[in-house]
């Protein structure tokens, strides 16, 4: 089956040529046609199988088929909610490619940044815009954003956003949308939570399913590493300079650990930057357009980043720490071999991470390759209770001690005001100021 197989319109198909696209990846040849007959959709397909064209191509069939729709001063006609500022933007890129030789348009907002911009966009008229929950809320709250028009509402990465914790936002959103409409849902994983969601938003949906619930792409080869925690960045050289790595994506448990990483890699002359919730929306949006260049080698992200990331071709990811929920590996290692391309995940390690890979080994149902050539060996064992303890408590008064630090130097450099001892001036009860 081709694009030109699946009812698509000439301006649309003309534009997924200029992309090289010709044939459908499973999930837009199963949705694609069902959206198009305009059905509801609970779709559970993982990261990097295409399925942000899969409803991308249909809602801009209905929209150029929409009579009433007027091209001079459109009204928003389709709401996507999103978790995360870059998938907003992704989303947004994606919306503009495929509808490039259409008259529709789209627009993209969230937080972190100033409204006044997305608010001037919306002012001149979008036919579809692409949020996050609390700007959104946060526009319709101050009367920018009218819902009355929507006919299409789609909710992408579900899962990702009840783990963020946006699950009373969508409460509220909810009421505020039009009964008639449709209803598109998608998420990577479909744990009880999420359908019982999806029954509070969807009617009468089909139901696509295009892979086993978290079960990692056949096109992406995975590796493993078991190393010690303190000769984890000296492996991680070893790796980068073994396998002739180009462009990776890392991935850090915390904040902190890809500011860590990143530093570390730029002191031995690897390009790289760090992208989490802590750094700004401009800073976060120029490491992305970098990395997307070919500028930077090495981006170092934390996991609320790693949904948001989508770059075409890439074909490495490191883990370089092992997250404790096996879910999160399979949406790290998506990040490569997306949409048919090859990819090689490669994770490290360390003796309080060996049980998450056992979960990981289950969940995916296979064994991750065990890599031989490991210049640094694990040697040590999973701390017992006792000494989790001790290391816990440590790690608290060092991080009391870092924070203390801090608060010093801030202190140090406020300016303090002078006081020059000067008596204040003493006024008496009924006297008024002159004239």
């Amino acid at each position: 089956m081709q694009f030109k197989d699946l009812k698509i319109s000439a301006p649309v198909l003309k534009a997924l040529q200029e992309e090289n696209y010709s044939t459908p990846t499973p999930i837009q040849a199963k949705a694609i046609p069902v959206i198009l007959d305009h059905h509801d959709v609970l779709g559970c397909a993982k990261t990097g199988t295409g399925k942000t064209a899969a409803f991308a191509i249909p809602i801009i069939e209905h929209l150029l088929a929409d009579s009433e729709r007027n091209p001079k001063y459109p009204k928003i006609k389709v709401l996507v909610l999103t978790p995360t500022r870059e998938l907003a933007i992704q989303i947004g890129e994606s919306f503009t490619t495929y509808g490039k030789h259409t008259n529709i348009k789209n627009t993209v907002i969230f937080g972190g940044v100033k409204q006044s911009a997305q608010v001037r966009a919306l002012k001149n008229g979008v036919d579809i815009l692409i949020a996050t929950p609390g700007r959104l809320l946060d526009l319709i709250d101050q009367k920018h954003i009218r819902l009355t028009d929507i006919n299409h509402f789609v909710l992408d990465e579900a899962d990702r956003m009840l783990d963020m914790g946006f699950i009373n936002d969508i409460k509220k959103l909810l009421p505020k949308l039009p009964q008639k409409r449709q209803s598109l849902f998608f998420s990577a994983t479909m744990p009880n939570n999420i359908i019982d969601l999806s029954k509070r938003i969807l009617n009468n949906p089909q139901k696509i399913e295009v892979s086993p619930i978290s079960s990692t792409a056949n096109t992406i080869q995975q590796h493993l590493y078991y190393t010690n925690k303190s000769d984890k960045r000296k492996l991680l050289f070893h790796i980068l300079e073994k396998h002739e790595i180009g462009q990776v994506l890392i991935f850090s448990r915390t904040k902190h650990g890809a500011d860590r990483i990143a530093k570390t890699l730029k002191s031995k002359n690897i390009t790289s930057a760090a992208l989490h919730g802590d750094k700004a929306q401009n800073q976060r949006q120029k490491a992305l357009a970098q990395f997307k260049e070919g500028k930077i080698q090495a981006f170092v992200a934390t996991d609320i980043a790693a949904r948001g990331i989508d770059i075409d071709k890439l074909k490495h990811v490191i883990n370089f720490d092992i997250p404790n929920e096996p879910e999160t590996y399979v949406h790290r290692i998506g990040r490569c071999g997306r949409a048919g391309e090859e990819g090689i995940a490669i994770s490290i390690c360390e003796p309080e991470e060996n049980a998450f890979v056992k979960n990981i080994e289950k969940l995916i149902k296979k064994s991750i390759n065990v890599l031989d050539d490991n210049p640094f060996p694990q040697t040590d064992n999973p701390m017992n209770k006792e000494e989790k303890k001790e290391w816990e408590k440590g790690k608290k008064e060092e991080r009391n001690k870092f924070f203390a630090k801090h608060k010093e130097k801030a202190s140090q450099s406020t300016p303090t005001k002078k006081n020059n001892n000067k008596p204040k001036k003493k006024y008496r009860k009924n006297s008024s100021p002159k004239a």
